[in-house]
């Protein structure tokens, strides 16, 4: 394990202990329930992500790269890095099943794992009610958030930066100390020629 993550060590095996002295719950569940408790749920979550350090590993398990890094999009400090979505876990709020890893890219080819991403699509598909919104580590997802992109619908989001730290919080959407290289976020569309 690299040296940046020898901190993280104690807290897993915190987690890992919690998980371990309870009574009934089961060693991999579908999807957390209420007897896992937010650091049980890390615990998985730990156990589940650690293979994704190696990039192809998170290819082969179905998590597809975004060619573009993703900044924040209202200007504000920090990006997300490169997405890699897996579609097959949309909806997810299994902690071992993110919907997507959040990777940062050298330019070069290397890829460094950064965070985690869940997405959770809207009942009612309304910005303006909420008495669906999941919650994963004790964290309620933001949402209801308005779709990003063609296909995407109205959902609730939660991020966890559990391989790099963030300075603006573990559970904040964006990361200031994720940097995005000149030239490889996705290009703006240009604007309508005027008359």
């Amino acid at each position: 394990m690299p040296p940046r993550h020898a901190k993280l060590i104690p807290l897993a095996l915190a987690a890992a202990a919690t998980l371990a002295a309870a009574p009934s719950a089961p060693a991999a569940p579908a999807a957390p329930g209420p007897r896992l408790t937010p650091a049980a749920q890390l615990a998985l979550t730990y156990r589940a992500t650690a293979k994704f350090h190696r990039h192809d590993a998170a290819v082969r398990a179905g998590y597809v790269p975004d060619k573009y890094c993703v900044v924040n999009p209202s200007g504000g400090a920090g990006a997300l890095g490169y997405p890699h979505f897996n579609h097959a876990y949309d909806g997810s709020v299994d902690p071992q099943k993110p919907t997507a890893l959040l990777y940062e890219g050298d330019g070069k080819g290397r890829w460094r794992l950064a965070g985690l991403e869940w997405m959770v699509v809207d009942r009612d598909g309304r910005e303006d009610t909420d008495d669906d919104r999941p919650s994963l580590f004790g964290q309620p997802f933001r949402g209801p958030l308005p779709a990003r992109y063609a296909g995407q619908k109205v959902h609730y989001s939660l991020h966890l930066w559990l391989w790099k730290d963030n300075p603006s919080g573990r559970f904040e959407p964006f990361n200031p100390a994720v940097v995005c290289l000149p030239g490889t976020t996705r290009p703006r569309p240009a604007a309508p020629a005027t008359p």
